[in-house]
């Protein structure tokens, strides 16, 4: 009786491990990782490489938050349109009255921000979309989160393939899709030179342009060209070559042979999009489709890269090498984050539970906050949180968090910026 009992137990794990889980198929057992590795990170406290697995990770999670609901779904998409709508509409109404120029300006400046945030909460549902969280039903996840995400010149199945990659590889140094730090050598080589010692410390209004960038036009480079990702080597003797990278790209080393015509879908979506504003603004003009569409757009872009770039860049996150890798550690070498009320209602929790967004993908945002108060306990010294502003921690993760460096297989953050544990100016091995 007790080893039927055992055995169905594992014959239920087995299935809501292969039900529930990223849908994708990896090795997330890679053998024979080191145990009780340590590093020092960027701070000089010690970081310990987990050594627990992933089938302690899902056991330790109630299965009632594995269910998604359509309708529930639905309505948070309903409550992200109203809000566009109740914005559009009230600003629409009140702000060409204004006589005042300044205080009109300051009125739309206002608008667009605020406009910004339902609209990346519709991004954030197709994200959701993307993960088959959204509803059981596979194909109306595709046709809605394809709908949101064209909406915003985001190519729905595109972005769907690589970001699954992403979940699939991340922490891995050289497989991980999205901002993918650089070894020193990596960085040096970048700067043209031999030495740290060759080049002084940056000045803030480098890190300034930096940031501008990142934050401007960021997204749009990282769809357009692969910025951030991966290196690929064999585009790189031509500039204009890494457009074959692109996102937009069916033939892109981005993707399988069998996602070819899903990509000329998502692209269909964009033409689609862009044909709906050309006859936007003959209608109503170039000023109404800047501050009701094109500024929000910017801005969603810049929200994306924002809570990227900060979910999975800090001082206490590590890299590992292939040998070192293995699904459990990487999924953990991420950071939840608070961002107040905009992050729980309009970015539906996206910053607050990415730790647990990464060990189980198909979990849906609403539920996604009882499945990581049931994981902590698992995860323990592993888990990492921060309430620290999100805007101040741009900037210090700019200035500390400039390549990663070890020599057993975990690699942390450095900086040539005089700012925490100095880098070793040597090769970094064995990766």
């Amino acid at each position: 009786m007790i080893s039927v009992t055992t055995a169905t137990s594992v014959k239920e794990t087995s299935k809501l491990k292969l039900r529930f889980e990223n849908p994708i198929r990896v090795n997330r057992l890679k053998p024979n990782p080191t145990k009780n590795l340590i590093a020092i990170d960027t701070k000089g406290d010690e970081f310990h490489a987990p050594d627990y697995t992933i089938n302690d990770i899902i056991k330790a999670i109630p299965k009632e938050c594995f269910n998604s609901s359509l309708l529930k779904s639905l309505s948070f998409v309903f409550r992200d349109i109203f809000f566009m709508l109740f914005f559009g509409y009230i600003a629409q109404t009140y702000i060409p009255s204004i006589e005042s120029t300044f205080y009109r300006t300051i009125s739309w400046t206002i608008y667009v921000n605020l406009m910004a945030l339902p609209v990346t909460g519709l991004w954030i549902l197709a994200h959701e979309c993307g993960h088959q969280s959204f509803s059981k039903y596979g194909y109306l996840n595709d046709f809605i989160g394809w709908i949101l995400h064209s909406y915003s010149l985001n190519p729905y199945f595109s972005w769907k393939f690589s970001h699954k990659k992403h979940h699939k590889n991340n922490g891995h140094l050289r497989k991980d899709m999205a901002f993918v730090p650089s070894t020193l050598e990596e960085w040096k080589s970048k700067r043209g030179i031999d030495w740290l010692s060759e080049i002084a410390e940056d000045s803030p209004i480098s890190s300034i342009t930096t940031l501008l960038i990142q934050q401007i036009v960021g997204f749009q480079t990282y769809l357009l060209i692969d910025a951030t990702g991966q290196p690929h080597p064999e585009l790189q003797d031509k500039w204009y070559k890494q457009f074959q990278a692109s996102h937009f790209n069916p033939t892109a080393p981005l993707f399988d042979k069998g996602d070819f015509w899903y990509i000329v879908i998502s692209d269909i979506g964009i033409v689609i999009q862009c044909t709906i504003l050309y006859f936007w603004i003959q209608i109503f003009g170039w000023f109404n489709f800047f501050v009701h569409w094109f500024i929000p757009y910017l801005l969603v872009n810049h929200w994306v890269v924002f809570i990227t770039y900060l979910q999975h860049t800090d001082v206490t996150v590590p890299r590992y090498s292939d040998k070192e890798w293995t699904f459990a550690r990487g999924a953990g070498a991420t950071i939840d984050r608070e961002f107040g009320f905009v992050g729980w209602f309009f970015f539906h929790d996206l910053i607050e539970t990415h730790v647990l967004h990464h060990y189980c993908g198909r979990i849906p945002f609403y539920n996604a906050r009882i499945a990581t108060e049931a994981i902590r306990p698992i995860l323990g010294i592993h888990y990492r949180y921060s309430n620290e502003n999100m805007f101040s921690m741009i900037w210090k993760s700019l200035r500390w968090c400039e390549f990663v460096q070890g020599d057993n297989g975990v690699l942390m953050f450095r900086n040539h910026n005089g700012l925490g544990v100095p880098p070793v100016d040597k090769p970094t091995e064995n990766l």
